[in-house]
């Protein structure tokens, strides 16, 4: 059984509203240490899920049943900026099967309300009020509060395939649903029973045996020379900048050293094109957009970092049962060829997760050198593909990216044979007994980029979106949807920006959601000053809406990004709610062809 909850926590009240989906019930409990005891007992074996909980909500409500004042748990974390469950070792004694809706990276709930076209409006009760609240402030805190509760049902639903991975996770290694408040690093850590080791071979890295670069072999010799080029360039800093800045190229002090150094990069012309390599992934694209036609490749590696670890033996040194990653690995990959896509959602998740735990200090399968060995590795096992396949007469390479190429060739039996067969020979060379590293290649019939990062294909079965300008959006990713769906039906089906705007009548695809950061205090909106955090802001054809202003004591108000000059708010429900006349489409239609042409294309 699951239920859903949501505290709020005041300097003297606090509340919770917990809904039981199976029984259909709603409890409200305030000020009640007692009532929130047996509410616990009574469903101690079920799953309590919130938002932000994992960071929060469970640890006010372990405090109250330990005794401890819920407001001195929440500055603790909110304002001293703390982990709950450094509070009191006593928190650790309250069982809570726990899970977490919020995505990774977090986003605040009310931005998801708000994409969900929900109400964003937020109580007036001020939560650093220095007295007990009034009976009517907390009947507007309780509705505040169960609103809150329900949103987070439907961020949810939404979001049900991440917790039946999660789930299936939990069942595939007898897990105890306890195990369902882990994040997905954690998980991976217990699978793989990890014991938290310290290591001081971080920069001991080495380069693969497979490796036969010639052409680009400087690039390898940067990563060769990374440690003494760093303590090189920090000691040539320190001695020419002000002592008040000394501190920031302090080669001993070793905090200091390893942010430097990791902030380092190498920027090289690889095919006419621009690439960045450093501790991370591959980046190259053109510097200028381009959309392109013919006989287009997606060079995708399967599975890359996954099959990489089991292959070269860089699973973690941490982990006790390092083969279990393995069987991890044929586990998801025999589902995967069966169709199972959602069997194999739980196994995939483990598999990706486990290069981030081991760059995680906090996390029990931490091995910095072996991510690290993994990151270089990979970024020169793709130039290494490059510099190969660029033997193709007519070879044209659009893009690389952490796993994987797209490339233009001939449209010619000739040429996709050469490059089928540098594939192979790659894929023989980089492969071992232990797992094997095989390439994709995916026919793209068109392909429109602005960088890297954004970018649309078409092939034969629809294509791939990547970028916050074209991008598939969902319920809880719904931000200026209407400019993503004219770009993309134009791009698609040539259909003019203007007919895909003009003809849409929905407010809510016209939407832009804007949160107020913790770095400014209030809003500016037509001469009034509003301190609610978030708005639904719409393009307006009236000369007296102004622009919605970002304030603070200490500079001038800034106006939120992508938001128009003229616009209005609109913070109730927009779901259903049809385009009034003072929407300004043409400004919607105006952003849209400037992003067209960030792509280099006119409409």
């Amino acid at each position: 059984m699951m239920l859903f909850y949501d505290f709020e926590v005041f300097k003297y009240d606090w509340l919770v509203v917990v809904m039981d989906m199976a029984n259909q019930k709603e409890h409200i409990i305030i000020n009640d240490p007692e009532a929130l005891e047996k509410l616990h007992n009574d469903n101690i074996n079920d799953i309590w899920t919130g938002y932000n909980c994992r960071h929060y909500d469970q640890y006010i409500l372990k405090g109250i049943l330990c005794g401890f004042d819920p407001k001195k748990i929440n500055d603790y974390i909110i304002v001293k900026k703390n982990p709950g469950w450094k509070y009191s070792q006593l928190l650790r004694n309250i069982p809570l099967n726990s899970y977490d809706v919020m995505p990774k990276p977090p986003i605040g709930l009310k931005t998801l309300e708000g994409f969900m076209g929900s109400s964003i409006k937020e109580s007036n009760v001020p939560f650093d009020i220095d007295r007990k609240l009034t009976d009517s402030e907390l009947q507007e805190v309780v509705e505040y509060c169960k609103h809150d509760v329900q949103e987070t049902i439907k961020v949810f639903i939404h979001r049900k395939s991440e917790f039946n991975a999660m789930m299936g996770i939990c069942k595939a290694f007898n897990f105890p649903l306890s195990a369902l408040g882990k994040t997905e690093a954690g998980i991976t850590a217990d699978v793989l029973e990890c014991q938290r080791q310290s290591f001081d071979d971080e920069f001991d890295y080495f380069f693969l045996p497979c490796l036969q670069l010639k052409k680009y072999a400087a690039v390898k010799e940067w990563f060769k020379n990374a440690v003494a080029d760093c303590t090189n360039e920090m000691k040539k800093a320190c001695s020419e900048v002000p002592n008040n800045q000394k501190w920031k190229y302090d080669w001993q002090n070793r905090d200091v050293w390893k942010k430097y150094f990791y902030n380092r990069s190498l920027t090289v012309s690889i095919c006419g094109i621009p690439h960045t390599f450093g501790f991370g992934g591959l980046h190259g694209a053109s510097e200028k957009p381009i959309c392109k036609e013919g006989l287009i490749l997606h060079v995708d590696v399967g599975s890359y970092y996954p099959s990489m670890l089991i292959a070269w033996d860089l699973v973690t040194r941490a982990a006790r049962k390092p083969e279990r990653y393995a069987e991890v690995y044929k586990t998801r990959m025999a589902l995967k060829a069966q169709g199972k896509k959602a069997e194999q959602a739980p196994y995939k998740k483990l598999l990706n997760a486990l290069s981030g735990a081991m760059k995680d200090a906090l996390n029990p399968a931490y091995d910095p050198r072996n991510n690290n060995i993994m990151c270089i590795n990979g970024q020169l096992m793709l130039l290494d593909l490059i510099e190969h396949l660029e033997v193709v007469p007519g070879f044209e390479l659009i893009q690389s990216n952490t796993d994987g190429l797209i490339v233009k060739i001939p449209d010619t039996d000739e040429a996709f044979n050469m490059v089928d067969d540098i594939c192979y020979e790659w894929e023989q060379r980089c492969s071992t007994d232990k797992c094997k590293i095989l390439l994709g290649l995916d026919t793209i019939k068109k392909i429109y980029q602005k960088d890297v990062n954004n970018y649309l294909w078409i092939d034969d079965d629809g294509g791939e979106r990547k970028g916050g300008y074209v991008k598939e959006l969902s319920p809880i990713d719904f931000d200026l949807p209407i400019l993503n769906k004219a770009l993309v039906e134009y791009m698609t089906h040539n259909t003019p920006i203007e007919t895909t705007i003009k003809q849409c009548d929905d407010l809510i695809e016209f939407q832009k959601i804007v949160k107020l950061s913790d770095k400014y205090k209030w809003v500016e909106h037509n001469g009034k000053q509003y301190v609610n955090k978030s708005y639904r802001v719409f393009a307006s054809k009236s000369a007296n809406d102004g622009k919605i202003l970002k304030c603070r004591e200490t500079s001038n108000p800034a106006k939120f990004g992508n938001t128009p000059d003229h616009c209005f708010i609109y913070n109730d429900e927009v779901n259903g709610v049809k385009v009034p006349e003072k929407l300004d489409k043409q400004w919607y239609i105006d952003f849209a062809q400037k992003r067209l042409k960030d792509f280099g294309v006119m409409s």
